[in-house]
């Protein structure tokens, strides 16, 4: 019985080493796990990478624009002129339709039939060199027709076919046995035709730049005349939606200066307030694309926060969409050596880095790179780079020394919140 009692306890004690044993392993290997990752987490590798210093914003759209209009804009309007395509001075843009313009044209297709028909039956006079030559050129049109997808384009084409239907029906009326016919039926058509243009009403571009027929209402109250007079609370009581995009009008259009157009916002930021009047900055839209930009206008408008106009000088033609929008206000953008804040020290006014190569940590001097006098840095990294030989030689380093510097180099590992003494 004692021999029973004694070999149970002896498994017990058994099972207990080897669930203490199991403890010990599992504890040794998540020790040596966080040692493996605090070791790692200490050492940054050195990239030539870009750092950014932005804010996300809401802006308006204010541009130098001028609507254009006719008087008869209830008869409905034909595009000459398509979205975001540039005219000159006097160029045509859009055309309101005549009265009785769909009876008119409805007669000049019928016409049209009739003088095919009349050619038809005169084809020994398309060996005429002219007839030939007009109709290649007929040829070719429909083939750039069918190609296109564009309305107004497609309109503009089938205008310029009929035109040399007509020309074409003109010659062989001149040179056919049923001339008189056919010139009966080219002037009936002709009539008809100058009817149709002359109700017509063309309007012109009053200034060269980008066609819209996107028009909200606000381009004579949003001008480039009373950017100095805009307000935060002006702006907000427009009650406009952000991305919103503008509806297209079947009744007017207008000229934008493609140029230029500007972009109101505000900011609370630190660089808001210390920002000045032709200061370079750039701007992100919804393309992702970065868009230089320089500051015109700024105005303070409470204790902490300030009204910025932002000039730009491309994109216009896809702002033209909008006139609210959400944009990234780029205050810094540059490429460098882009190293963790926490991997910079400061001695006696100097900058150092802590470089680990082949187990051996070794203090590097290094210098902030600078915009306008400014430090290259967000609120987590910063842009670093070498001494120049002339640098050193200003902080009084010898020849000797200066030869002997090693800097920094693309891929070297530094050590984050390196041990001070390490740069005594």
């Amino acid at each position: 019985m004692e021999e029973k009692i004694y070999s149970s306890k002896k498994k017990l004690n058994n099972k207990k080493v080897v669930y203490v044993a199991l403890i010990l392993i599992v504890i040794y290997v998540m020790y040596a796990i966080f040692l493996l990752t605090n070791e790692q987490a200490k050492v940054f590798t050195i990239e030539k990478s870009k750092l950014y210093l932005e804010e996300t914003n809401i802006g308006y759209v204010v541009r130098n624009e001028k609507v254009i209009k006719g008087e008869n804009y209830k008869n409905g309007m034909e595009q000459i002129k398509t979205e975001g395509e540039k005219v000159s001075v006097n160029e045509s843009v859009f055309r309101y339709y005549s009265q009785n313009e769909n009876e008119l044209k409805q007669k000049i297709s019928e016409l049209d039939s009739q003088i095919q028909k009349a050619m038809q039956e005169n084809e020994n006079i398309y060996t005429l060199l002219d007839v030939k030559n007009i109709e290649n050129q007929i040829d070719q049109k429909v083939v750039e027709l069918n190609k296109l997808t564009d309305n107004s384009k497609i309109n503009e084409y089938k205008k310029e076919i009929s035109e040399l239907v007509y020309k074409k029906a003109k010659i062989v009326g001149e040179n056919s046995k049923q001339g008189s016919y056919l010139k009966d039926l080219i002037n009936q058509r002709a009539k008809l035709e100058t009817s149709l243009n002359s109700g017509a009403e063309y309007v012109k571009a009053p200034m060269s730049g980008i066609v819209s027929y996107r028009v909200d209402g606000l381009e004579d109250s949003l001008t480039v005349n009373n950017l100095d007079s805009l307000t935060e609370e002006y702006l907000n009581n427009l009650n406009l939606k952000t991305g919103k995009i503008v509806a297209t009008s079947d009744e007017c259009g207008k000229i934008i200066d493609n140029f230029s157009c500007y972009i109101v916002t505000t900011s609370d930021t630190e660089q808001a307030k210390t920002a000045k009047i032709g200061d370079k900055v750039k701007v992100r839209i919804s393309t992702n694309s970065e868009i230089d930009a320089k500051i015109t206008n700024i105005k303070q408008e409470s204790e902490d926060k300030y009204l910025l106009v932002l000039e730009i000088n491309k994109g216009i033609s896809e702002l033209s969409n909008y006139r609210k929008i959400s944009f990234d206000l780029i205050w810094l953008s540059y490429t460098g050596f882009k190293v963790p804040n926490q991997a910079i020290v400061e001695k006696d006014g100097l900058t150092y880095v802590v470089r680990k190569r082949a187990g051996y940590e070794t203090k590097v001097l290094v210098k902030i790179s600078q915009i306008n006098k400014k430090d290259v840095k967000n609120e987590k990294y910063t842009i670093i780079r070498n001494y120049k030989s002339d640098e050193l030689q200003e902080l009084g380093w010898t020849t000797k020394e200066i030869n002997s510097y090693k800097g920094i180099a693309l891929y070297d590992e530094i050590i984050i919140n390196p041990d001070v003494s390490k740069i005594e």
